[in-house]
């Protein structure tokens, strides 16, 4: 290591070796030898070279020891350094550069280039690792040496282990000092750490620019001999999402409730809008055949506000009329013109994100949207308040009392499912994965994708650890299924 070093500075390798017997030789002189020195043949020599058991040494070389210290801080400012611009997180570096942080530019900068930066900081940590490897073994092993040889340690040998002992004493410290503490402050705080680090480590970059340009293009060169990319698209997926929202509600950096909103806003753009709406079966609706006493019964029987109306049956709905319009026409005595108060919804497909159906509910006369499938059949309805359920949770005020809740735990674990449950907030509880091109939205829908035909009460069918079982129909419809976790048997 000590001939690379020399090499380094312009010496050949025969001065290289020349030197390093020199101040082998000046370090054992010192030492009161027992025995006749013997010449220097080569390296092993210089091992094997006998000390006195007792005597007198010269003092503890401590400015060697000190040098070497700082040698391997210095490795470990390079190690911390790298980690710090690489994993700091874009976002936050420009934050901190808009905000006026000193050195959050150059950081951008370092990270944008990282082939130029590594190529640097290799330069570095390589070099002072050699420096710092052959400096200790020729600066230290003679010394260690002779105090082994006062231990009762045999002359023939304390020039090897010595030499070995520093080394490994050594390498001890660089991993410790100077790679694993640094790299590990680096990941505790990467963005002040980039940002403070950044203007020296573009100093550095400048100055060894010719050497770095050489190994950056080296590198490029074998990358595109293997056909790869250097470059690597980071980009967050909604599960890295997901796992990062859990983390932080897990180490108590958000609430549960908190973690809860946040994870149905992200499932909601990966949602179509038919997961999220009303279906036909469920919906309050005025016939526009009805009379005003019709209409006039019909609505004191209805909770909501804004109302579909179709002629004669939920498939053929002609607009949505507001409960409020109908109000006011009936308490000013004038007769009821249902078609004059109508107001046009938009129409989505059914597969339409929930994302994109939200945009088109805030352009639309009414917050109503009218979902129908490729066939052109009414599959039900959407408003800003079921998106905002999808998101939140089911509002009290907006369910019937009579219903039961979608879900149930009961006392030994096991749950009680509507089968009108989304079935990614089921699966989001359970800790299961989902099929990306599932063509259903509920348990329910699960449950008939599994089986294939519909099922009775009773059956069952076990899906990633848990058992999903149907307990009540309601005529063809499934209504109910315990969902259990399955005991494996071991």
């Amino acid at each position: 290591m000590a001939t690379a070093v020399c090499i380094g500075f312009g010496r050949t390798t025969r001065a290289c070796v020349q030197l390093f017997r020199e101040r082998f030789e000046r370090n054992l002189e010192q030492l009161p030898a027992r025995f006749p020195r013997r010449s220097v043949g080569n390296r092993g020599d210089v091992l094997q070279e006998p000390v006195q058991r007792h005597g007198t040494a010269s003092p503890f070389p401590w400015i060697d020891v000190a040098i070497i210290l700082a040698l391997i801080a210095l490795n470990g400012v390079f190690a911390m350094s790298e980690l710090a611009i690489v994993s700091a997180r874009k976002a936050r570096l420009e934050a901190m550069a808009r905000a006026g942080k000193r050195g959050a530019r150059a950081a951008m900068l370092l990270a944008a280039d990282p082939g130029k930066f590594l190529s640097t900081v290799q330069i570095g940590i390589t070099l002072i690792g050699i420096l710092a490897g052959a400096y200790s073994g020729a600066s230290l092993g003679a010394p260690v040496a002779a105090r082994l040889g006062w231990l009762g340690f045999s002359p023939e040998t304390t020039g090897t282990i010595g030499f070995a002992l520093v080394i490994g004493i050594t390498t001890y410290f660089s991993l410790i000092v100077g790679e694993l503490v640094p790299k590990q402050i680096a990941l505790r705080a990467p963005e002040p750490i980039a940002a403070f680090m950044a203007p020296p480590m573009r100093w550095i970059a400048w100055g060894t620019a010719p050497l770095g340009w050489l190994l950056d293009s080296s590198s490029a060169l074998l990358f595109k001999l293997m056909r790869l990319k250097r470059e690597t698209e980071d980009h967050v997926t909604a599960e890295e999402l997901h796992l990062i929202v859990a983390e932080a509600s897990k180490s108590g950096v958000i609430e549960e409730h908190e973690r809860s909103i946040i994870s149905g806003v992200v499932r909601l753009a990966d949602r179509p809008v038919r997961e999220v709406m009303t279906p036909r079966t469920e919906i309050e609706w005025i016939d526009i055949g009805l009379e005003e006493d019709g209409i006039r019964a019909a609505l004191l029987g209805m909770t909501h506000s804004r109302l579909p109306v179709a002629e004669g049956s939920v498939d053929a709905v002609i607009g949505v009329v507001q409960a409020r319009d109908i109000a006011i026409a009936l308490l000013g005595n004038d007769p009821l013109d249902l078609r004059a108060l109508l107001r046009q919804a938009p129409v989505v497909l059914d597969q339409l994100d929930a994302m994109d159906a939200l945009s088109a509910l805030r352009q639309a006369e009414v917050p109503m949207a009218l979902l129908h499938d490729e066939y052109g059949h009414f599959e039900g309805i959407v408003t800003p308040a079921d998106l905002l359920a999808a998101i939140a949770g089911e509002f009290a005020s907006d369910s019937n009392p009579e219903d039961s809740p979608s879900v149930v735990e009961r006392d030994d674990g096991s749950l009680l499912v509507s089968g009108q449950m989304a079935v990614d907030a089921l699966a989001e509880r359970l800790g299961i994965d989902l099929p990306e091109d599932r063509d259903y939205a509920t348990v329910a829908g699960l449950a008939l994708a599994v089986f294939r035909h519909l099922p009775g009460e009773g059956e069952s069918f076990v899906e990633q650890g848990w058992k999903f079982e149907v307990v009540d129909l309601d005529g063809r419809r499934i209504d109910k299924l315990l969902v259990s976790a399955v005991v494996s048997r071991g």
